[in-house]
């Protein structure tokens, strides 16, 4: 679990899919996060976050014990490193994320929590590297990572479909400190 202040990050149970059906079914969700026009059912939510054999972590988001979103992060495998010109050696991961309670929004829990999963992914995963690529029209989401030390590196021309056409993204980088 990562834990810092009145934020926590565990492990997604069963029983978290019916905070992920109301938030994925949040029409102020999905205009950043899959889209309005993808509202998530139980089975939905089933297929895309608990699937059985994939290498992500999934996990909740608590802020002072309240469930309020979803963040994901995995290992990125060879395919996905040549894609962002990553070396084969480089210890390098994925992440996404998004608070789910739009009452939590704008209060810096964001920049929070992805200071607090960075800080894990360095000191416990030996993250060398962390990837994202938010769409580019996500302004609120770019301030966020950029407070966070992610930098843009290139634009990914209509590499996300998102309500009903392809859109724009940055991928972004997080370089880990030298020690």
């Amino acid at each position: 679990m990562i834990h810092t202040d009145d934020l926590k990050v565990r492990p997604l149970l069963p029983s978290d899919a019916a905070h992920l059906v109301k938030w994925l079914s949040d029409e102020r969700v999905l205009t950043y996060y899959e889209g309005r026009d993808r509202p998530h059912d139980e089975t939905l939510v089933q297929q895309n976050f608990y699937p059985e054999d994939d290498n992500e972590t999934r996990c909740l988001i608590l802020y002072e014990d309240e469930p309020i979103g979803y963040a994901q992060f995995y290992l990125l495998e060879a395919t996905e490193k040549q894609h962002y010109e990553y070396a084969h050696d480089d210890v390098a991961y994925g992440m996404d994320q998004f608070i789910g309670e739009p009452t939590y929004w704008n209060r810096g829990i964001g920049t929070q929590l992805v200071k607090a999963i960075l800080h894990y992914l360095h000191t416990e995963k030996g993250a060398q590297r962390v990837a994202i690529d938010p769409q580019a029209s996500n302004e609120r989401a770019l301030r966020c990572y950029e407070k966070c030390g992610f930098r843009k590196v290139k634009m990914l021309p209509l590499h996300e479909w998102h309500e009903g056409s392809m859109r724009d993204c940055w991928m972004m980088e997080w370089i880990a400190p030298a020690d």
